[in-house]
């Protein structure tokens, strides 16, 4: 029969003992992690968020609480008092190891049956398993941690931007669906039968509208929903660190985020970041890095071969270059050893980003290569001169469009960089992207869509093109990105009225789909509108990065899986037909594909 806790106040946390302690009668409530039972003497480890201590209950332990302590099992629920003394025999690797509680009062307020997988650090268990009793995956040292790193960082965040003036605002989760880019998640209501709520991918049109309200500096821990595929570092609700300030340009928003990057990698990491930090314009970081997060931990960047090679025997290179596409290629330092089933699976990896082959060559005596043949010595010399190798380095090329050249570089540079183990995992190099293209032209839509969102401020010299060349017209857009991931992205917003018209208008909105759409926040922008920008933070990317991790799921304490569904609790799930009816909805079975719909 489970006890309670009457008579009993925990004293303090497992870890917090020490040495010092020795002497004293605390009280400890807890998880039992492990029981030894070696006759004479029982042990328990005692584990609660803090750490671990351990127990024993010796021939100086009252009968009842020895008889409890030999029938506790693993993930027992227990309370226990008595004094701390000094271990026989310490365990260094624990950080209470010298010390133990002699019990004296011994209560177990709850059992446990046996769980599916053990309570402990780097669990071998499969991730579904983890994820359908997430309470007990929660229990685990290594995910007490990485949720009490996420604590930290909010708590940093909240700290620094009230120092800083910023107002912490909170916007409505019951919004109205403005679709453009992902696709909302929709709330029927029950008042206005066959109406919708959406949840809010953003806050974004509300901080504007706060900025337009005169607060001038608006700071948000908000939650956020987007329904679209998931990968390792996106859910379908995520949360956001949002920001908005006014009267400011690009440069003020990256100073004050600088500012917080700068305490935040202090506190968290212990390391000083100098500041200003690099930038890169779009354009650069694609030309050099094939992306637009790049990585900066390595070296490997790309080199344009086209020119070297425009003349050449071998008709791949030839034709790319003459027809409007490219030849780029990266040194893999020392890569002359890789051998070629390594280099035939890295063929492979950059045809799953549309590139047709890769081609390869060895600085060695003699040269090595799938187009050496078609090389003399002086252009091999060019080729390695151009990309900066050395003897013994391997040198691979794509040659195709530029868009599908600079993303298979991009991603082989990691993946090579990732094989051979040239990421340092201690390294932290942040930077910003700036400059990108206000506009992208979608094929499947057949009309430009905007890259960040429609209320990007364009280049100021660049508004001219709008009329003539809006492919080429740049943001006051800009992205914060750590170690090959954006970690944040931001913009200044366009707050003159017939800018905004002609940005809708390139995008294909009528000024009625306009009005439809946004009509409350243009509404508004007829009341005086300042300057403003700002910058939101993926939360959940950040505590993944600086908790160097690689899954987000990681740092979420309930996450969804792959096709946004909840192991744990099996949602989504069905509802009732009253609670249908009282919204107005009906299930309609479409059962020549097998799914239902709304």
């Amino acid at each position: 029969m489970a006890e309670n806790i009457v008579g009993l106040k925990r004293t303090c946390m497992c870890a917090q003992l020490t040495e010092r302690d020795i002497g004293k009668t605390v009280t400890l409530m807890g998880w039992c992690h492990r029981q030894r039972d070696l006759g004479g003497l029982v042990f328990l480890l005692l584990r609660d968020r803090s750490g671990e201590i351990q127990l024993v209950a010796d021939e100086a332990t009252p009968a009842d609480a020895r008889e409890k302590a030999i029938r506790t099992r693993s993930e027992f629920v227990l309370a226990a008092s008595g004094v701390v003394a000094r271990r026989a025999a310490p365990n260094p690797d624990m950080p209470t190891g010298g010390i133990e509680v002699s019990i004296r009062e011994l209560r177990i307020l709850s059992e446990s049956q046996t769980p599916p997988f053990y309570i402990e650090e780097d669990v071998k268990a499969n991730e579904p398993l983890r994820l359908k009793y997430r309470y007990l995956d929660l229990r685990r040292p290594d995910m007490q941690r990485n949720l009490m790193l996420r604590h930290r960082i909010t708590r940093i965040t909240r700290d620094h931007f009230d120092h800083a003036g910023f107002l912490e605002i909170e916007t409505p989760m019951l919004i109205r669906s403005t679709p453009e880019g992902a696709r909302d998640y929709l709330v029927p209501s029950r008042v206005f039968n066959g109406r919708f709520f959406a949840l809010p991918q953003s806050p974004q049109l509300f901080k504007q509208l706060l900025m337009v309200a005169g607060y001038d500096r608006y700071m948000q821990i908000v939650r956020c929903f987007r329904d679209e595929d998931l990968r390792a570092d996106r859910q379908p609700e995520f949360t956001q660190i949002d920001l908005e300030m006014s009267f400011v340009d690009a440069d003020d928003v990256m100073a004050a985020n600088e500012a917080y990057l700068k305490r935040l990698f202090r506190e968290i990491l212990d390391l000083e970041i100098e500041l200003p930090l690099p930038r890169l314009t779009y354009r650069e970081a694609m030309e050099r890095f094939g992306s637009d997060k790049p990585d900066l931990r390595f070296g490997m960047e790309l080199h344009d071969l086209s020119e070297l090679v425009a003349d050449s025997t071998f008709s791949v290179f030839r034709t790319a270059v003459e027809t409007g596409g490219c030849v780029r290629g990266i040194a893999v330092p020392g890569g002359a050893t890789m051998t070629r089933k390594e280099i035939d699976s890295l063929t492979e990896y950059v045809k799953t980003y549309r590139a047709k082959g890769l081609a390869w060559l060895t600085l060695e005596t003699p040269a090595r290569g799938s187009i050496v043949k078609f090389m003399d010595e002086s252009l091999i010399a060019s080729i390695r001169d151009r990309c900066g190798a050395d003897s013994g380095d391997l040198i691979l090329m794509v040659a195709d469009s530029t868009a599908v050249t600079l993303d298979a570089l991009g991603a082989l540079r990691c993946e090579v960089a990732r094989r051979r183990g040239m990421i340092d995992p201690t390294l932290f190099r942040p930077l910003w992207v700036t400059e990108f293209p206000l506009l992208e032209y979608d094929d499947e839509a057949g009309r430009y869509v905007a890259k960040h969102h429609p209320f990007t401020a364009p280049m100021d010299e660049d508004i001219p093109l709008m009329d003539t060349d809006p492919a080429a017209v740049r943001a006051k857009a800009y992205d914060i990105v750590l170690n090959g991931t954006e970690m944040g992205g931001g913009s200044i917003r366009i707050h003159d009225s017939a800018l905004q018209a002609k940005l809708f208008s390139l995008i294909g909105f009528t000024r009625e789909e306009a009005e439809t759409r946004f009509g409350f926040l243009l509404e508004a922008f007829r009341y005086g509108v300042p300057p403003h920008g700002g910058l939101a933070y993926g939360l959940d990317r950040m505590v993944m990065l600086l908790g160097g991790l690689d899954n987000i799921r990681e740092v979420i304490a309930f996450p969804k899986v792959q096709n946004s569904s909840d192991l744990m609790t099996d949602a989504p799930g069905d509802v009732d037909e009253k609670q249908l009816e009282e919204l107005g909805l009906m299930i309609r079975s479409d059962k020549a594909n097998g799914r239902v719909e709304e």
